[in-house]
């Protein structure tokens, strides 16, 4: 009979080193695997059993440690970090290959005319809208005025840049029109992002020293972990919206497409989706997931509460949301 698993193991974070790039990356390759989303409820909450149940010190029987780690990812990919809710289906980070494979390449695929601009542009705003209130940072509730504002205003931004981009581009060669879609996404994700989190900048994210014990809010954390997010999403549209239109661009001048053109639309989907499986957890991982932050470069008062409370205290630790 194996040896029963030892209830020592920090399943709190990840199971690789988070220091490190490769490390990083394999966490978020693990997090955002499209096949997550094809378990069952009864699943989900299997491995929430699991996982809340080794955290109080309860080992179940013949758990292996292989098994201990896939619940905790299962737990992870369906729960919020920080208020342990189950998150909206299409809002979670195993969601987003498949759902931007298909905005994307739509966006790609059909950005001549202004009414196709306006609704992509509206599709990806109203899913981007979903992603950021998914996975915001700390356990802030998000107001529906604030909800609204922020879905509006980026929506607006993303549909006035694709247009005006477009109207500006109309005498341009047709590889600079096809990346009129990436501009457009670029500047909605610096809209968007800090709207839709903006409760985190007037009232701060939640701050913890290296043991996870809480110090408090700061909204300078929070400043910090949305420039990370924003930074992150360029990174992951980049590739998926800037390599399939030179590839497109190059095949709709062949016989093969002039004949089928229906075929336009699923390559570019394919191409996309080819994109994102890299992209995706590559850049996700391009910043820590427990950001960190030096106390001197807190709010002077924040600063001041953690020296009275824990003088011994130099660097606190935040989740910067994805």
């Amino acid at each position: 009979m194996p040896p029963a698993l030892p209830a020592t193991i920090n399943i709190r974070e990840p199971r690789w080193d988070q220091s490190t790039f490769q490390g990083r990356a394999k966490h978020f390759f693990t997090v955002t695997d499209p096949r997550n989303l094809l378990l069952s409820g009864a699943a989900l909450e299997e491995a929430r059993r699991v996982v809340e149940d080794y955290r109080a010190g309860t080992v179940p029987p013949g758990l292996t440690e292989d098994q201990l780690w896939r619940a905790k990812y299962i737990y992870d990919s369906a729960f919020h970090p920080d208020t342990g809710e189950k998150m909206l289906l299409i809002g979670r980070m195993s969601a987003q290959v498949p759902m931007n494979m298909t905005i994307t390449g739509c966006m790609l695929t059909f950005y001549r005319t202004t009414p196709a601009v306006l609704f992509w542009q509206w599709v990806n705003q109203s899913f981007n809208a979903i992603v950021n209130y998914t996975n915001r940072s700390g356990d802030a509730p998000i107001t529906p005025s604030q909800l609204g504002t922020a879905y509006v205003s980026a929506t607006t931004g993303a549909v006035v840049t694709a247009l005006g981009l477009k109207s500006l581009t109309k005498h341009l060669p047709a590889i600079i029109s096809r990346y009129v879609p990436f501009a457009a996404v670029a500047a909605a994700n610096c809209i968007n992002i800090p709207l839709m989190r903006q409760r985190e900048l007037k009232l701060g994210i939640p701050i913890t020293d290296e043991n996870g014990n809480r110090l408090g809010e700061s909204t300078a954390a929070a400043q910090k972990a949305i420039f990370q997010v924003v930074v992150s999403r360029i990174g992951m549209a980049a590739p998926a919206m800037a390599i399939p239109p030179v590839i497109m661009n190059a095949l709709e001048k062949r016989a093969f497409l002039k004949r089928y053109p229906y075929l336009n639309a699923p390559l570019q989907v394919g191409l996309v989706g080819l994109c994102l499986v890299f992209a995706t957890p590559l850049c996700c991982a391009l910043f820590p997931q427990k950001s960190s932050m030096h106390v001197s470069r807190l709010e002077p008062q924040v600063r001041a509460r953690i020296r009275e409370k824990d003088p011994s205290v130099e660097v606190v630790y935040f989740n910067k949301g994805l």
